[in-house]
């Protein structure tokens, strides 16, 4: 009997870690030897959360085309912003060798709402497409990309 392949080999890992880049590209490093990696550790798309985040958008779109007699409407930009920041927010796991302290804050951030300041904040936007972007890719949680 020819023995099949067991498709179960290729389940994603249930998180992964981004290696934070700067907006020319270059990894980030808390240190100057460059033996601290900037990272972010992300739940990943097959997780429980990430399907919860997936239902919570659909039913947005689908409210917003209620709203608007079912024409299709984007969301403002505002509404865009904080969406972004509250699904990748969830979607974090946690922050590695960084932190965020927004200006004008006067309590350390932890959390859900440091996660979601720093996605909210748009001259650190390049981030956050980083982050939606490596999310998006299953291949960032296949066993092969924590070999490497």
């Amino acid at each position: 009997m020819t023995k099949i392949f067991n498709i179960a080999a290729l389940a994603v890992a249930a998180t992964a870690a981004l290696h934070v880049k700067d907006p020319n590209g270059e990894p980030l490093y808390a240190d100057a030897e460059r033996k601290l990696p900037i990272k972010i550790h992300l739940h990943g798309p097959g997780s429980d959360i990430a399907g919860v985040i997936e239902s919570r958008q659909s039913a947005r779109t689908l409210k917003r085309m209620q709203d608007n007699d079912g024409k299709i409407t984007s969301a403002t930009r505002e509404e865009r912003v904080a969406e972004t920041a509250q699904d990748l927010a969830e979607l974090t796991v946690r922050f590695e060798n960084f932190d965020y302290q927004p200006e004008g804050a006067t309590e350390p951030l932890a959390g859900d709402a440091l996660f979601r300041a720093l996605y909210a904040d748009q001259s650190l936007g390049f981030i956050t497409k980083q982050v939606a972007k490596f999310f998006g890719d299953w291949g960032n949680f296949s066993a092969a990309s924590k070999a490497a």
